[in-house]
């Protein structure tokens, strides 16, 4: 059976991959955050690909589940399993008051509402005495999952890929159910969706609450995996940061956020070595300031991408399969 018939052939042969890489020598802590983003990345994409829904805010949700589990493990003392659960239902929760807000405007009115929002949230943690202000939410324990003691960065990994192939299954199957296929409707043809007696503000509402909460299971993973959440994590940036990772990857595919965050996540954390070595190479000096420049070259990344790949690199590439396929 191909994989073209099959692709849960692919995804699992994908999953079996990242498994192996710690075998490879490469470092766990830098695939964790990946996952964490990816995640991030493919729950922001449920909404923008699949429903079509711009959300300017989304870090809210991933700022909200960080501080949420972070406080949970560290404060209450509850178990992994249990902060995990809460940071993503204080997500999903904040994403049901703001959905309730957004949905009843549509375009760049839903946008900005989701942005305007976030930024309040924002103001919020950064006056409120439970994240720490300014210096974060700090030296969170990683606990036990299970059993399994988290303390071990490979113990830790494999924990962390488990919770990204459920939640990817979620998605996969949320994306080809009934329920899927009404939101792919609602993207492509909102007033025919109404006129078949659907009801449209709830399902825009209930993707947007499912997109929440997977997102804060995202943030709450990551605060497990790096121990601290900051107001970076509820930053307006970080909103734009899962955008980029969505366009690039690919927006509407399954596999494309996650490309997107690997290449957005690795230049962030390897942009600095790549600006030495081509200081040494060419002898051009600037080059190692390179790695101060990480806004710099994620926009020259954002601009080649909307000019010559406007269906991210995933998206590309699955268009000339088909093309070939069809010649």
């Amino acid at each position: 059976m191909s994989l073209q018939k099959n692709p849960l052939l692919g995804y699992a042969a994908l999953f079996g991959a990242i498994a192996l890489l710690p075998a490879l020598g490469v470092y766990p802590i830098f695939v964790m955050k990946v996952l964490c983003f990816a995640l991030f990345a493919c729950a922001f994409n449920l909404l923008i690909g699949f429903t079509g829904l711009l959300s300017f805010g989304h870090a809210a949700f991933l700022g909200t589940a960080a501080y949420g589990a972070g406080h949970a493990l560290k404060v209450w003392g509850l178990s992994a399993p249990l902060g995990l659960i809460f940071g993503a239902l204080a997500a999903g929760v904040v994403g049901l008051a703001i959905g309730l807000l957004a949905i009843r405007r549509t375009g760049i009115y839903f946008s900005m509402i989701t942005l305007a929002l976030s930024q309040m949230l924002y103001f919020f943690f950064l006056q409120a005495s439970f994240t720490g202000g300014e210096d974060g939410l700090q030296s969170v324990p990683r606990g036990s999952f299970l059993g399994l003691d988290l303390s071990n960065d490979l113990v830790l990994y494999y924990v962390v890929l488990a919770i990204f192939i459920a939640a990817f299954w979620l998605i996969y199957r949320t994306v080809h159910s009934p329920f899927g296929q009404v939101l792919t409707s609602i993207r492509e043809n909102e007033p025919r969706a109404i006129s078949l007696g659907y009801d449209v503000d709830r399902f825009k509402l209930l993707a947007f609450v499912l997109s929440a909460t997977l997102a804060g299971l995202a943030g709450a993973t990551k605060t497990l995996v790096l121990g601290f959440a900051t107001l970076t994590d509820a930053l307006w940036t970080t909103s734009g940061l899962v955008i980029l990772m969505t366009l690039v990857g690919g927006m509407g595919t399954l596999v494309g956020p996650m490309v997107g965050a690997l290449i957005i996540i690795a230049l962030e954390n390897k942009i600095g070595d790549l600006g030495k070595g081509l200081a040494e190479l060419s002898g051009i000096n600037w080059f190692n300031g390179l790695g101060e420049s990480v806004s710099l070259v994620t926009g020259l990344i954002f601009i080649v991408c909307v000019l010559a790949f406007r269906r991210g690199v995933v998206g590309e590439a699955l268009a000339l399969l088909e093309k070939r396929r069809g010649g």
